[in-house]
């Protein structure tokens, strides 16, 4: 093995030890009750939830695929990046700190469907069962594709099997999520998250200075093709909506909303919401800048890349002693563990809370149902491989499928539960049917405008979002708005939140 290969995995294995590590201590501490397993007993600070929440959004996405978008296209990637930190912001502000008092007042739910239940006293539990499957369905192959990527980095940076660097990825969350939980699930990502920022920083600040400056860099990259330096480039109307609507998945991401559903207190929101949204900009200008550097550095260096979403890995490889090296593409394993151990985990809360004690067994003890929790996260996880066993798997576009499915499903029925008082079970279930079957049949149904895919000409997510709001309020409004005790609860978690 090179002297490369070495220092790499010196450094890889050392991260590996740590998020082992912080998985046994989680294991001793927390509480082995559903709350504790599930939700880390409501007792995250702040820093640790902003973090704990942008890394697992971000995952591999940050480190490579928007690089690579800023590589190919130049600075109209920066609209997807507004929308995204617009997007956010909003779900700092609206949803964060209502989500915490009410998933409390709610029976203190511990699951997204939980809350849906209990937030519209749901006793056909109609609610729970639709967004229970549509977590299990889409998450399991979304864990699926987290999981690919984790397999194709070990292959094209360490020259093991996709297999090997599978199962690696696989093991080390698995084992720090099933003994750990939620707890371990979400201080982990808090040092993933700290990795991630280092990274998105350290590297392009290293490529800018070889290439000789921030103006050197831009002029080569005009003199390449000064469309890239164009923000408006081959971009019509709704194809900025289409990438700034990215942001409104935000309010529907189940991996990403339980966070604030486990933060210590509420008056701890506008703290983790300054910590989260400092780090994402910065990560988020970080990667932008490394693929704009590495236009110019391939340029500069006759290099052939045929990938653009490798531009990272050629920094690593070509800019760096093996043990930073090491240390940058745990950044990538760091992005992509955290979003796989939060699905992991929102899965397995599903299985356990929603689909076992519901069907199966309505008096299991806490402790059968910790139990029933961690066997799920190695059935998830198992399935999961079997999914991504393909290293030609071609997963880009169901990422971008789910994230706009939840967005469409969820996101709508999230903000007016927390907002609208009059908002009733029919109106959600109404609006979380529509905007899932929205988003399916944009993206997959027959048709065409300007003989374009409807889903090419603008994104999934923004009809499914509107018209799954249009059936909320219009179904709400015919079937006669909510019960006394459903408007009780809501003026319960107003006063709560106004304490």
């Amino acid at each position: 093995m090179n002297g490369v290969s070495s220092g790499v995995l010196i450094s890889l294995g050392a991260y590996f030890l740590v998020m082992i590590g912080i998985g046994v201590y989680a294991y001793f501490k927390q509480a082995n009750d559903t709350e504790g397993y599930l939700l880390g007993g409501r007792n995250l600070g702040p820093a640790v939830t902003a973090l704990s929440a942008g890394a697992s959004d971000m995952s591999g996405w940050l480190l490579l695929g928007l690089p690579g978008y800023m590589y190919a296209d130049g600075v109209v990637s920066i609209w997807i990046a507004l929308g995204l930190t617009l997007g956010a912001l909003l779900n700092y502000l609206i949803v964060a700190p209502r989500l915490r008092v009410y998933t409390e007042v709610a029976d203190n739910a511990i699951t997204l469907p939980d809350y849906f239940a209990n937030r519209f006293e749901d006793k056909s539990h109609m609610l729970r069962v639709i967004s229970a499957l549509v977590i299990i369905l889409f998450f399991t192959v979304y864990t699926a594709a987290s999981l690919v990527g984790g397999g194709k980095l070990f292959e094209s940076s360490l020259n093991l099997s996709y297999g090997t660097g599978l199962w690696v990825t696989a093991g080390v969350v698995v084992a720090y999520t099933l003994f750990g939980g939620f707890l371990a699930v979400s201080m982990t990502d808090f040092v993933q998250g700290v990795i991630m920022l280092f990274a998105m920083v350290i590297v392009p600040l290293v490529a800018f200075t070889d290439l000789g400056g921030v103006s050197a860099t831009t002029e080569a990259v005009r003199n390449i093709d000064p469309s890239l330096l164009n923000i408006t480039s081959g971009m019509s109307i709704i194809g900025i909506i289409s990438l700034m609507a990215w942001g409104l998945g935000y309010f529907g991401q189940p991996h990403i909303i339980v966070r604030f559903m486990a933060i210590r207190s509420v008056r701890d929101v506008p703290t983790a919401r300054n910590i989260g949204m400092s780090w994402m900009i910065v990560s988020l200008i970080g990667a932008l800048m490394t693929g704009f550097a590495g236009r110019a550095y391939v340029q500069k260096t006759a290099m052939t890349l045929d990938d653009p979403e490798t531009i990272f890995l050629v920094f690593t490889q070509f800019l760096f002693h093996p043990l930073v090296s090491g240390f940058l593409l745990a950044a990538i394993l760091a992005a992509i563990m955290s979003t796989i151990s939060s699905q992991l985990l929102v899965v397995s809360s599903s299985l356990t809370k929603d689909v076992y004690k519901l069907f199966f067994d309505r008096d299991a003890p806490e402790a059968r149902q910790v139990l029933v929790g961690r066997i799920s996260v190695v059935v998830v996880a198992i399935v999961a491989i079997l999914l991504a066993s393909d290293p030609d798997s071609s997963v880009l576009n169901l990422v971008s499928n789910a994230w706009a499915g939840f967005g469409a499903a969820f996101g709508p029925l999230v903000i007016f539960s927390l907002t609208w008082r009059h908002m009733n079970r029919n109106g959600a279930v109404a609006g979380m049917v529509v905007g899932a079957l929205t988003v399916i049949l944009w993206i997959y149904g027959p048709f065409q405008i300007d003989g374009m895919a409807l889903n090419s000409w603008l994104y999934a997510i923004v009809p499914g979002f509107i018209l799954s709001t249009i059936a909320i309020f219009v179904v709400s409004i015919m079937t006669g708005g909510p019960r006394e005790s459903v408007a009780a609860k809501y003026k319960e978690m107003e006063l709560n939140l106004n304490k």
